[in-house]
């Protein structure tokens, strides 16, 4: 979450080259050459003892003779030099360093670069930033920047590449140079010891010259801050994956039906859905997924059905086959729709989706049917297809197209086929702004994208809470459960156990009751009604039913007393030395209609828990139909979660079958979702077989692993909702103090329209009147990990923003930027000490040292509450003061 510095990586004045070379072959000369052929501004100095001059520079013998501190170094020397060139830039003051050499890590006994953490440790020592090592290096175009050894430039443009592959950097940088694709920044991370993903993503989130973030990622190691930058910056600016590692060789082996499920690329998905960003599988891919979102319609919801217009039958069945196929819907044209299309058309149209307007169509029957569907209510996004024909105008019809899409608010996608005859149309729609393909098949790639885009947005939005509203699970039974079968040295809890936790958290179960010898089920199976289930009781079988240790449908006590026998026989015999407690019995449990889902947990090793859903039973992993979801979780989400499965389908009902209650899926799950949140110690879950249907959920079976680990694992932030709190202001009104939440833009909008001319001047520094929508996002959608703000809401009628206070932790510093602002007919109530107090708890409560901001010196009021609450002022330019509170020292 760390920025310091990155401006010396990416801005320096003055460079060093940390064993420059004459030699073509080695990379301390291409290094150099690239630096000087880069048109950088300021001095270049080569560092070799063996030189004089490189690439006719004056070149130095040691750093410590270097005639000014270079802001930026370059190290091209052995790996195990490394680390005392380090300390000799960092007594330098040296603010950053790219070490494109391999191996270092060896240097300090590190043998993987995920698993052994010597080479980062040591790292953080200094307070020099480091790019790598074993890493290309960077190019920064407008810096006039390349510090590295690629054998091609960069040209300039407002993308910026990260990529942990410096062999795929220069493969990336080819492919674009050749198609005139620009770069704000290509940056090679390497083996990320220091710089990562996160502070990548950071850094670009406030690059006025970067509008889209393309990342390729082999694997992330620190989940909690990646997760957090990349929400961030994916709140405003286009971020797209390329994560490799798709095919795991061979099962991940696993207690539980849910960790052998959960594959750990299904995870990133996950993850990258949650982030806001998107995924895609090809360098190619990753660009056409640029052009297409910096195109789309803003602010535009998306469904997942398009229209197809177009002048030839056959691309409009391509284009079918492959929206289809790829999960879309083609537009239902309603009647009215129809009907009109036919007043406009030649007899011989389609009469449906595509609509084929026939071969010979010109400009103006192709901007007639265009502008019909686009105020069609049913129509949401339309793809044109254009084939070339000698009686009509390719670029007569684009210039149609593009007059009628400018002035619409929805998507409109084109593909003009062809190669030279279309060329001068996909530079008209590319001008004006329209997205251009020059196939059916990557026009429709490019529509889902837009599509899955938009989903991943709205899943970034959701902020669900770390405690629910309305529900009051049994914390402390669960608590008592866990902490008794840890301190009997166990990690799988019994069956019964396991019903206790998830009832606990509103999760219904069947009534199970344990017995220890089959004379004891005899006597309780005569207690109770059957049929009856049996199953045997052990710790030590997680899959009851591949070792025969499951009977359904026994009908007599005397059948339930054989049974437990000959399932006592058989499974001793299959392994003589697993130790069995005894039996569980309930009753079975008749619901013809029922359908068998799984829910569970597991804890995936880079991004802590993860859920679980789909088709359940003892086919479970055969059907391998599931969804994964990054608690927590809401209603929401929890419902897209269901969406994203084949069961999902079965689930809605269909022919004489009713729809399942779904309200109790979304419950259940977000109940899950919550245990998970509040017991880091469980580390595997499984309620397979849950059955649903119209009646509600009840869970069959459920298995549990727990550690003695009590450290958070979640990798997004909750909501906080224990911060909140009622108070009441002098003049009697009442009050609800609370961290802001994204539902909070629109009344933000309305709050500011509110504030006097001096409340925005005091708070901004300058009369702003208006936020672009992008801007409030950022206000409003914030990571409670990294910021915070507190918002002032009148309890009771209107619930408008009375006030509110901001916090930003600055890096690892342990300082606190805060800025308040109260609206001006409140003041004198008692809301400003309020709001401040409350975030001075706050602050103290997350370990910060100090508490800063900046204050006017005619804002008088402002300033009599900072010296009340101890803060401390000193001046810091023309009519400007520095408020101080210290909270350690």
């Amino acid at each position: 979450m760390s920025i310091r510095n990155l401006n010396y990586l990416f801005q320096p004045k003055s460079i060093a080259v940390i064993g420059a070379s004459i030699h073509p072959n080695k990379i301390g000369w291409v290094v150099t050459k690239n630096l000087l052929s880069a048109e950088f501004t300021g001095p270049i100095m080569p560092v070799n003892p063996k030189y004089t001059s490189v690439a006719g520079v004056l070149c130095y013998s040691e750093i410590s003779k270097l005639p000014l501190c270079p802001e930026l170094a370059v190290i091209c020397t052995p790996a195990q030099t490394v680390p005392q060139i380090i300390q000799e830039l960092e007594r330098k003051g040296t603010k950053a360093a790219i070490v494109l050499t391999a191996g270092v890590s060896d240097v300090f006994g590190k043998l993987d670069k995920v698993e052994s953490k010597e080479f980062t440790e040591e790292v953080a020592k200094y307070n020099i930033r480091i790019l790598g090592p074993n890493c290309l290096g960077l190019i920064a175009p407008r810096s006039g920047l390349n510090a590295s050894f690629s054998h091609i430039p960069a040209l300039p443009g407002s993308i910026a590449f990260i990529s942990q592959s410096g062999a795929l950097c220069t493969a990336v940088l080819d492919w674009a140079y050749e198609r005139s694709i620009g770069f704000s920044h290509l940056v090679s991370l390497g083996d990320c010891a220091d710089v990562d993903f996160a502070d990548m993503l950071d850094y670009l989130s406030g690059d006025p010259n970067t509008n889209s973030i393309l990342l390729y990622i082999e694997a992330i190691t620190d989940a909690r801050k990646f997760m957090s930058a990349a929400r961030a910056v994916a709140r405003h600016k286009i971020v797209i994956v390329v994560k490799s590692g798709r095919v795991e060789e061979g099962a991940r082996a696993a207690a539980s039906h849910t960790g052998a499920l959960a594959g750990k690329d299904e995870v990133y998905d996950a993850a990258i859905e949650r982030c806001g960003m998107l995924r895609v599988f090809s360098i190619e891919e990753l660009f056409d997924a640029v052009e297409t979102l910096s195109k789309m319609q803003p602010d535009q919801v998306i469904e997942e059905d398009l229209t197809i217009l177009t002048n030839g039958g056959g691309p409009g069945v391509i284009a079918t086959d492959s929206l289809i196929k790829s999960g879309g819907l083609l537009t239902e044209l309603a009647e009215p729709t129809i009907q009109k299309l036919d007043a406009l058309l030649p007899a011989t149209w389609s009469k449906s989706n595509p609509i084929d307007i026939i071969g010979d169509a010109d400009g103006q029957r192709y901007e007639k049917a265009l502008e019909l569907l686009l105020e069609a209510k049913e129509v949401n996004s339309v793809l044109i297809l254009h084939v070339p024909t000698a009686v009509s105008s390719r670029d007569n019809t684009a210039k149609k197209v593009c007059r009628i899409a400018k002035a619409s608010k929805k998507n409109v996608l084109t593909s003009w086929l062809g190669e030279a005859t279309a060329e001068s149309a996909r530079k008209l729609f590319s001008a004006e702004g329209l997205p251009s393909y020059d196939t059916p098949e990557s026009a429709v790639a490019g529509f889902l994208h837009i599509v899955r885009y938009q989903k991943n947005q709205v899943a970034l939005r959701e902020v669900p809470p770390s405690i629910l509203e309305d529900f009051e699970p049994d914390f402390d039974l669960v608590k008592n459960v866990i902490q008794n079968v840890l301190a009997e040295g166990r990690e799988s809890l019994t069956e019964i156990e396991a019903k206790q936790v998830i009832s606990a958290y509103g999760i219904p179960t069947v009534k199970t009751d344990y017995v220890a010898t089959p004379e004891e089920a005899y006597r309780l199976a005569e207690e109770i009604r059957g049929p009856y289930v049996l199953k045997i009781a052990s710790t030590e079988i997680s899959h009851k039913s591949d070792v025969g240790g499951v009977a359904l449908d026994l009908n007599t006590s005397l059948e339930v007393k054989n049974r437990a026998v000959e399932m006592l026989s058989h499974i001793s015999a299959l392994n003589p030395s697993v130790n069995i407690s005894g039996f569980t019995l309930q009753q079975m449990i008749r619901r013809p209609d029922a359908y068998e889902l799984i829910i569970g947990v597991t804890i995936d090793p880079t991004f802590g828990p993860v859920l679980l859903f789909g088709h359940g039973g003892i086919a479970t992993e055969v059907i391998n139909d599931k969804a994964l979801g990054i608690p927590p979780l809401n209603f929401n989400l929890a419902r897209d979660l269901v969406s994203r499965t084949r069961v999902y389908q079965l689930l809605r009902g269909f022919r004489n079958r009713q729809p399942v209650n779904f309200e109790e899926i979304y419950k259940t799950l977000i109940g899950l979702s919550q245990l998970a949140t509040d017991f880091p110690q469980i580390q595997e879950l499984d309620i397979n077989p849950l059955l649903c249907d119209e009646d509600g959920v009840l869970a069959l079976d459920a298995r549990i692993r727990v550690c003695s680990n009590e450290e958070s694992q979640l990798s997004i932030s909750p909501y906080p909702r224990e911060l909140e709190e009622k108070a009441v202001l002098s003049s009697g009104v009442k009050v609800i103090l609370r961290p802001i939440r994204p539902e909070d833009e629109h009344e933000h909008f309305s709050f500011f329209s509110r504030l006097s001319d001096d409340d925005v001047r005091f708070r901004f520094f300058g009369l702003i009147r208006s936020f672009p929508h992008q801007e409030m996002v950022r206000y409003t959608q914030i990571d409670y990990d990294r910021e915070m703000a507190f918002i002032a809401q009148e309890e009771l009628g209107s619930s408008k923003t009375l006030g509110v206070v901001r916090a930003i932790f600055v890096g690892l510093s342990g300082d606190v930027e805060f800025a308040m602002i109260v609206a001006s007919h409140l003041k004198g109530l008692g809301l400003g000490p309020l709001l401040l107090k409350k975030l001075i708890k706050y602050c103290k409560s997350r370990n910060a040292k100090r508490i800063i901001g900046q204050v006017q010196t005619s804002n008088k009021d402002m300033l009599k509450l900072a010296t009340n609450l101890g803060f401390s002022s000193k001046a810091v330019g023309d009519g400007m003061l520095e408020i101080v509170l210290k909270l350690k020292d």
